[in-house]
């Protein structure tokens, strides 16, 4: 094994603005494999799992729908996150979690009593604005939630700007192999 494969790819203070648009709006963030499994160890309830990525072209568009979508009246119960490309073991955790679905971000995976019942894959998220995932994910909510909303009242998610940062050049850490490469989205 290489010593860098479970090393983080991307600068943490770089991810950190990424990061706080999630958990402004109570994802809990999933930084290790134990941490996935105390997630996923309580069964009864809905929980949505986000795997947060870089991408500012589908992530960027991710995030800001997500908090619209937590703005319903009926959201998940729990809210977790991982970040691809950071806590890689979470990342490997909760993707087995996903059954015959491809490794992509970012990802939205929604449980019911422990069942994946709706996913949202990188190829259902790209291409589309936050209005429209948000829609989506409202839908499925709708559909298998049944905790109350809004995640955060609306007079605090009235007040929040999101970063996008299409076809940035967000530095990879001196560690991680290929750290001249730009992120691909």
């Amino acid at each position: 094994m290489n010593p860098f494969d479970n090393m983080p790819n991307y600068d943490e203070e770089a991810v950190q603005p990424m990061r706080q648009e999630l958990t402004r709006v109570g994802f809990a963030e999933l930084k290790t494999d134990q941490d996935v499994e105390e997630f996923f160890s309580e069964k009864s309830g809905t929980a949505l799992v986000m795997i947060n990525s870089i991408c500012g072209c589908a992530a960027g568009g991710a995030r800001p729908g997500v908090q619209a979508a937590l703005q319903n009246s009926k959201i998940p119960d729990r809210l977790a996150t991982v970040f691809a490309g950071q806590e890689k073991q979470a990342v490997s955790k909760v993707r087995e979690r996903l059954g015959a679905y491809a490794p992509s971000s970012p990802f939205f995976a929604l449980f019911r009593d422990g069942e994946l019942v709706h996913a949202m894959e990188r190829q259902d998220i790209s291409g589309l604005g936050p209005q429209e995932i948000g829609e989506e994910l409202v839908r499925a909510f709708d559909q298998h939630c049944a905790a109350e909303g809004p995640s955060v009242p609306p007079e605090v998610y009235s007040t929040f700007s999101n970063l996008k940062v299409c076809g940035s050049t967000i530095p990879r850490t001196a560690a991680a192999p290929d750290a001249h490469i730009k992120p691909k989205c």
